[in-house]
């Protein structure tokens, strides 16, 4: 059979499920469709056409090569299409955004028939997706004295293919759609369970929130044909959780605009807003699609005659509201005077100046950050080459200096990596600039749209200013079903052409790897002043600053090693006191929410750095309380280490990451080399007190500052999702955290789960240490709920393995995972035994396995969130508590939450986090935890 035939079936199949023919990607299908074109009366003729021209994918798809070799010879008359006009030809050569179209336009431009070279010319002028291959071939014509170039290069030192774009418009009208109370996760508008879908952009798209809201807001755009469906978190932030350009590519599908009339489902100006306005990361990724994101603040604390919020019966503020937005309200954006006002546009709602910043409004007159990024570097090449003075068409970065002012940690990271600043300049938080990314990381369920992303920018290769890379496989680890099997492959070998270190070697030499992927950033960050981008909100590494982030934001790291973004304000964390015995470092991280919601009462954390002074504690537990900042809401943060603490979490880091070496993981590069050698020079310099561990100036500034005091820890946490809380907006937030005592050692445990990127080695080895406590206490162990337990890398397990604890887990285990044989399907009932899992995100990830429907889960999970780890079930709500390793162990184990005097014989003997603020060092930082 063909490929058009079996293109055909998937066709017929698609039309089963609702669904358009898929876009093409593969150059084998467009050469038969080509040739079924130029084949006069073939039956298949007609339909070939539309496929063509409507839905062949651009960028650098071998589709979109095949596509451009064909319109080449159009346009040069080597082939006659009646349906495709030379004219057409061009106007479809500029909607295929990079790569091999502009490699034909070029090769038009600079031939030798000069009518067909001007109009090249003319297309080429409003194409931002050039390279360096690109530009030189540019350079040398201009060089060689010809006048297309010149006309060309000189449109690029004006941005013509940037200031000729329409204005955006003065007034926006918008209808609203509210689509839940609350925080909304992105598990709402792109459920971690149809991950496999989100390269499939209209298969995903029928997965957000739910059949009845997707109906409602088709209804919305019928009632109103000239307004645009604005999607609101009412009471509550938008975004919130995973950091997924798929959930803003379902928003956009359902409610933004069409970016291209011959590009199918890839839509973008989506316009989202939440009364707490719109999470960090989801922000940018409604940037890298030209939309808008509005913090409406429609609810207000009510306040009495003294000015102090009005508490209700459970100590929270009475909220009262300032206008309504309740689905169907029409309102009008005013991007002139950056005011929310009411249908008719006259009274004002709200100032919303911050949606709509100089850099923001271009990424919404560009259709997307991506065409401001290398609409930048264009304009920069041909003043250039041009021998000109640069005079930019895009807003200047944003610089804030106070004279006099110190740096925070945050601060001096951003001064060190600043591209495109006058020299000289110093940078304080509101700045927006250009900065060189160190380090970036793809996921696996978020990796084959960074794939197309890549494709889309016509990107070919790492950008060579990258230290390091690398592609997960930690998201889908937990069954090899159909679907990993398609997609973690093909990839994988993506990925390694393209230059990351990849967990599976696409020519099968190294055993294929499902370690974790924050586990392996933070190994692979090997200097403190870093700045890291991984295709996931718990991109936060405990060296350097690391932000999570969509897709697309990873494809535009990894294609120009750089990013674009404002300098946050910071929170500092310190601590006083001391930390008990028996109490795990989870707890401080529980503890540092609790005390700073009672110190401030809002949470002061969102949208900034967390700078928690942490002093003694290594990398790996470290990591607890970065990879936690993203529940906080937190943009990121930063681990102010001591010298010979960041010594040694480097000489751990080199460590494994030889480790990486010596499994075969390097690449043609030897990137793992390179980033050994860097941490060998920071150490040295650290040593030498060259350059001492990155800490702040002491007279920086900050928004906040909160003291987290020890002696008040004094028994296990737990952040509770609330599930049954009357006030919606307050369920599944982590902002409820308990003590254990709070349960009365009533509270029902149905599944304990140790595992995810909050565990690390130590985690492991608490469990095996407490099952032999309790073996030596009671003679066996007895599970009265089951205990799943999935190590973050195979390092740990190899270790574990050496260090005698696996065997000790093995002992007890019901199931041990066998990569011979990984499982096909997920598990959907669970014995009351321990499961030894393969290393992953496994119910974390909520994609592959979950829970059972109605259960409670107690978990060292980040997760909380509704749906995400366990469903509903039609007679109860699923829970996921969250809480220490010790906790979760000892709850499985009992089928409920302990008692504090169980707790403490359970941990009895085994050497918790040692922890003390600086200056407080402890005898031996190496805690169990080590």
């Amino acid at each position: 059979m063909s490929l058009y035939s079996d293109y055909l079936q998937e066709i017929e199949t698609r039309k089963d499920q609702g669904l358009h023919p898929k876009p093409i990607d593969d150059g084998g299908l467009v050469k038969e469709i080509v040739a079924q074109i130029k084949e006069a009366g073939n039956e298949h003729r007609q339909d070939s056409l539309k496929f063509f021209i409507y839905n062949t994918l651009p960028g650098t798809t071998s589709a979109a090569g095949e596509k451009a070799k064909f319109l080449k010879e159009i346009i040069l008359g080597n082939s006659v299409v009646e349906e495709i006009s030379a004219a057409f030809a061009f106007e479809l050569l500029s909607h295929m955004k990079g790569g091999p179209s502009v490699e034909v336009l070029l090769d038009l431009a600079l031939g030798e028939d000069k009518a067909i070279a001007q109009d090249a010319a003319e297309v080429l002028k409003t194409q931002v997706f050039l390279y360096e291959a690109d530009t030189s071939r540019l350079k040398d014509a201009l060089d060689a004295g010809n006048e297309i170039a010149k006309d060309i290069v000189e449109s690029y030192a004006k941005a013509e293919f940037f200031t000729k774009l329409p204005e955006i418009d003065e007034e926006i009208k918008v209808v609203t759609y509210i689509a839940a109370e609350g925080d909304i996760s992105t598990d709402l508008l792109s459920p971690g369970n149809q991950a496999h879908s989100r390269a499939d952009r209209e298969l995903h798209g029928k997965c957000m929130i739910s059949e009845r809201a997707q109906e409602e807001i088709q209804a919305l755009k019928l009632q109103h044909p000239d307004k645009q469906v604005m999607l609101i978190a009412e009471k509550g932030t938008m975004g919130v959780g995973s950091s997924r350009m798929s959930g803003v590519n379902n928003v956009a599908l359902w409610t933004g605009k069409q970016a291209s009339p011959y590009v199918p489902f890839v839509n973008f100006a989506p316009i989202v807003a939440g009364t707490n306005g719109i999470s960090p990361i989801f922000l940018t990724t409604v940037g890298v699609t030209g939309g808008i994101g509005i913090d409406l603040k429609n609810w207000v604390k009510k306040l009495d005659d003294d000015g102090n919020p009005i508490l209700n019966n459970d100590g929270n503020p009475v909220l009262e509201q300032k206008y309504s937005v309740e689905t169907g309200t029409v309102l009008t954006i005013n991007t002139k005077t950056k005011k929310l006002l009411n249908g008719e546009g006259g009274d004002e709602l709200v100032d919303i100046t911050s949606s709509f910043s100089p850099q923001k409004l271009e990424f919404i007159k560009a259709g997307g950050s991506y065409a401001i990024v290398f609409g930048k570097k264009l304009q920069s090449f041909a003043a250039e080459a041009l021998g000109i003075e640069l005079k930019s068409a895009f807003a200047p970065s944003k610089v804030v200096s106070h004279e006099g002012q110190g740096l925070t940690a945050v601060e001096k990271i951003f001064n060190r990596n600043a591209v495109g600043v006058k020299p000289g300049t110093v940078l304080h938080a509101g700045s927006d600039v250009r900065v060189k990314v160190n380090i970036v990381g793809s996921q696996d369920t978020t990796g084959l749209m960074t794939s197309q992303e890549l494709e889309a920018m016509a990107a070919t290769v790492l950008s060579p200013t990258v230290d390091g890379a690398y592609q997960s496989g930690c998201h889908t680890a937990s069954v090899w079903d159909l679907k990993a099997q398609a997609n973690t492959p093909r990839l994988m070998a993506f990925m390694h052409r393209f230059g990351l270190i990849t967990a599976r070697d696409p020519k099968g030499v190294y055993h294929s790897m499902t370690d974790v992927i924050h586990k392996v950033l933070n190994d692979i960050t090997v200097d403190d002043w870093a700045i890291i981008i991984g295709g996931d909100s718990h991109t936060r590494m405990s060296k350097g600053v690391a932000f999570g982030a969509d897709s697309g934001t990873v494809a535009l790291a990894l294609a120009t090693g750089e990013a674009t973004m404002p300098i946050p304000e910071s929170v500092k964390v310190t601590f006083k006191g001391a930390m008990a015995d028996h109490m795990d470092f989870r707890d401080v991280v529980h503890a540092t929410q609790a005390q700073m919601l009672k110190q401030f009462g809002d949470n002061v954390f969102q949208g900034r750095i967390i700078e928690v002074h942490i002093g003694t504690l290594l990398a790996d537990q470290a990591f607890t309380f970065t990879d936690w900042t993203a529940e906080m809401k937190a943009k990121a943060s930063i681990c102010i280490s001591e010298d010979e603490t960041l010594i040694e979490s480097l000489e751990i880091a080199k460590a494994r990451i030889q480790t990486m070496i010596d499994k075969g993981m390097d690449n043609e590069n030897r990137m793992l080399q390179g980033l050994i050698d860097i941490a060998e020079q920071r150490i040295s310099e650290v040593r030498s007190g060259e350059k001492p561990a990155l800490s702040p100036d002491a007279n920086a500034k900050y928004f906040a500052e909160v003291v987290v005091d020890l002696d008040e820890i004094n028994e296990p946490m737990i952040a509770d999702p609330d599930v049954n809380n009357a006030d919606v907006s307050k369920r599944y937030t982590h902002d409820t955290i308990r003590p254990i005592s709070h349960y009365n050692a009533e509270k029902k445990v149905d599944l304990g789960f140790v595992g995810s990127c909050m565990v690390h080695k130590g985690d492991v080895k608490i469990v095996a240490q407490m099952l032999k406590n309790l073996e030596k206490d009671s003679g066996s162990v007895e599970f009265k709920a089951p205990l799943v337990v999935a190590a973050p890398t195979y390092n740990i397990i190899d270790e574990l393995k050496e260090e005698g604890d696996w065997a000790v887990l093995q002992k007890y285990s019901g199931f041990e995972f066998d990569d011979t044989a990984p499982k096909q399907t997920a598990r959907v009932e669970y014995e009351n035994i321990l499961y030894l899992e393969r290393p992953g995100c496994n119910l974390c990830m909520g994609n592959q396995e979950k829970a059972a429907k109605g259960d409670t889960v107690l978990a060292t999970s980040t997760r909380l969130f509704k749906g995400r780890v366990v469903e509903d079930s039609d007679d109860k709500k699923g829970e996921s508590l969250l809480a220490s390793t010790p906790v979760v162990v000892l709850s499985a184990i009992l089928g409920r939450t302990p008692t504090v005097d169980e707790y403490k014989t359970a941990v009895e003997g085994i050497d918790l986090t040692k922890f003390a603020p600086p200056l407080q060092k402890p005898l031996d930082t190496k805690s169990v935890h080590f």
